[in-house]
């Protein structure tokens, strides 16, 4: 049981660290120039910070999977990943939290501030940041499932009343 334990935790974790770093990838390749009214018009991750959160959150989401990967199960360093990997799960909620929230300003504007929309001008940067934005979601997801199975494993060795 431990042997399929500790198989399910590295896929996951891989399958976490291949998300993460596409999301951050993704993220960090999206730029695109446009002109609007005679003004050349540079749109790219780094001029917004929830985006270079973003890009920091998974980047370092991918390398703390990778690193887990290679801590021996069991003892006193595997109840503390339960830890960190919520810590994690909460900063990658934080990130994508606030990167689709941008997103949406700029896809759809918000007419009670006067913001305009800008994907209509820049359509393939807006595309690829929903593209990292799905990535992120997905990795998400996966840290869910990791932090359900890490619970598990933890508690499963404290309690044999299985």
């Amino acid at each position: 049981m431990a042997k399929l334990h500790r198989l399910v935790s590295v896929v996951l974790r891989l399958v976490a660290a291949v998300t993460a770093a596409a999301a951050a990838i993704i993220m960090v390749t999206s730029r695109e120039t446009t002109n609007l009214f005679g003004l050349e018009i540079e749109a790219k991750f780094s001029h917004i910070p929830s985006f270079i959160f973003f890009v920091v959150a998974y980047a370092v989401a991918c390398v703390y999977s990778l690193l887990v990967v290679l801590v021996p199960p069991g003892g006193a360093a595997s109840r503390l990943l339960v830890m960190t990997d919520v810590v994690m799960g909460m900063v990658l909620t934080g990130a994508v939290a606030a990167t689709g929230a941008i997103a949406e300003v700029g896809r759809n504007g918000n007419s009670h501030a006067g913001w305009l929309p800008i994907c209509e001008e820049v359509h393939g940067y807006c595309n690829q940041v929903m593209g990292a934005l799905i990535a992120g979601f997905v990795a998400l997801v996966v840290y869910f499932l990791i932090i359900m199975h890490s619970l598990h494993a933890v508690t499963d060795t404290m309690c044999p009343c299985h």
